[in-house]
């Protein structure tokens, strides 16, 4: 019997990926474990492995196609025995089906009859109203999902002249969507206030069109280039960022002569060890490694900013878990130092570079990039003075570090030469406020001023 192989779910959250290459062909022979396919998701290149052992009778979907749904069929084994190309025609017939889209389903309440009422006496016949397009009554209350509403608000369609397809007449999602299709059922225009009525706040602004964006350059002047799911992905996430959470931002300048002295001190003293390449260092830190491990320490010191917010309860993290942005081509990737609170700096800094040499290949799992408490983006080695990070959910907080630089200061009413280097702690303030905030970034400038604490 053929065995149909799907696209797999390679995260929790990934709905597509692109089928980037093949690694057998057909008529090739696989056992469990051998690596068949190279699978690009938003943020990574993933192997994936044979489940079952058999003879590859067809390649469904071609190497480098591009969203490729999970669970959709990609190849057609044929089993010990079986004529491959038999099963290649007869193959795919008990792959998953894709879903029809699921109407929005109502609260359970609405779905329980409600109890029969003793029958009122007869009343005069009244003249019933016409009924409206979606099977309502002119006048009455018009059932249709917040998600419907909302949609249809966007797109200026009017739900009343909808029919619903939902449980009792309900309008759904799709009932809109195909109104908008069809170019039907758009909303009146608002009557006229009458003078001296408040006027109705404006509709925020849409974002432009791509036909919009083109015409304001000149045909031949540019290239499109198509974005990849790693650019929608970095998009769509700085949206919801952006739109759903309360930005403030704290900044203060830290010293950094100590923990420079600190940071050569370690490395003149890092044991050597053998390679391939002959002795190395077990580890050479880097400013941002004690900057990682100054955050979480900060954190753990100040634990109630160590706070993730959801709508229901505020989640307290019992570690810190710190993502650090690392550049790679076409984006940005946050592998994440797990319980950097309790590792040492030279661990953190050897973790830390196999995790960005891992990402900028697009080698990393999924669980090395998701989740985490807090995260650092470090722009200092562009010669940035200062600038604000953008948080990255389910995170509360983010620290923007920028440059360590040569300043005049004031100590003790003198000018003095220092090496200093600005901050910037972005924050939810829906978790965090001003004050803990300043907490934090306190506690983290302590932690850099007197880094002999990182040690012990």
């Amino acid at each position: 019997m053929p065995i149909n192989i799907t696209m797999p779910a390679l995260s929790p959250t990934m709905e597509e990926g692109n089928l980037a290459k093949w690694l057998v062909k057909e008529g090739d022979k696989v056992s469990p474990g051998d690596v068949i396919a190279e699978i690009e998701t938003d943020k990574a290149t993933m192997e994936v492995e044979a489940v079952d052992e058999g003879t590859v009778a067809k390649l469904v979907v071609p190497a480098g196609t591009e969203g490729v749904k999970v669970n959709a069929l990609i190849a057609i084994l044929a089993g010990e025995g079986e004529d491959a190309a038999a099963a290649a025609k007869s193959g795919g017939s008990t792959a998953p089906k894709a879903e029809a889209p699921k109407a929005d389903a109502p609260k359970a309440e609405a779905t329980k009859e409600a109890p029969k009422a003793a029958a009122p006496a007869p009343a005069p016949a009244k003249a019933e109203p016409a009924p409206a397009a979606n099977g309502h009554a002119a006048g009455d209350r018009v059932f249709a999902s917040p998600l419907a509403r909302r949609i249809a608000k966007d797109a200026g369609v009017d739900v009343t002249a909808l029919t619903g397809s939902g449980p009792h007449g309900r309008v759904v999602k799709v009932d809109v969507e195909a109104a908008i299709a069809s170019g039907g059922a758009k909303a009146a225009p608002a009557a006229k206030a009458p003078a001296g009525a408040p006027s109705a706040p404006a509709p925020a602004p849409k974002p432009m069109s791509d036909d919009q964006v083109l015409k304001l350059f000149t045909e031949g002047s540019y290239e499109l280039v198509p974005h990849d799911n790693m650019r929608k992905t970095i998009a769509r996430r700085l949206v919801e960022a952006k739109s759903t959470i309360p930005h403030f931002y704290l900044t203060l300048d830290c010293e950094l002569d100590a923990l420079l002295a600190l940071r050569t001190q370690l490395n003149a003293a890092a044991p050597m060890r053998k390679t391939d390449k002959g002795e190395v260092p077990a580890y050479k830190l880097s400013v941002n490694d004690m900057v990682i491990k100054a955050m979480a320490m900060a954190l753990m010191a100040v634990p109630d900013a160590n706070a993730s917010w959801t709508e229901n309860a505020m989640v307290k993290h019992k570690h810190a878990d710190v993502g650090v942005a690392v550049s790679i081509p076409g984006g940005l990737i946050t592998p994440i130092i797990r319980h950097a609170d309790e590792k040492t700096l030279s661990v953190i800094s050897n973790e830390m570079k196999d995790l960005a040499s891992r990402a900028r290949s697009r080698k990393l799992k999924p669980e090395e990039y998701q989740g985490g408490t807090t995260a650092v983006s470090n722009l200092g080695m562009f010669g940035i003075k200062d600038f604000a990070a953008v948080i990255n959910p389910p995170h509360a907080t983010i620290l923007a570090v920028g440059a360590g630089e040569e300043r005049a200061v004031v100590k003790k009413g003198e000018i003095k030469i220092a090496t200093m280097m600005s901050v910037t702690l972005s924050t939810d303030h829906r978790a965090v406020d001003g004050a803990l905030g300043a907490e934090l970034l306190g506690a983290f400038k302590r932690m850099i001023e007197n880094p002999m604490g990182m040690l012990v």
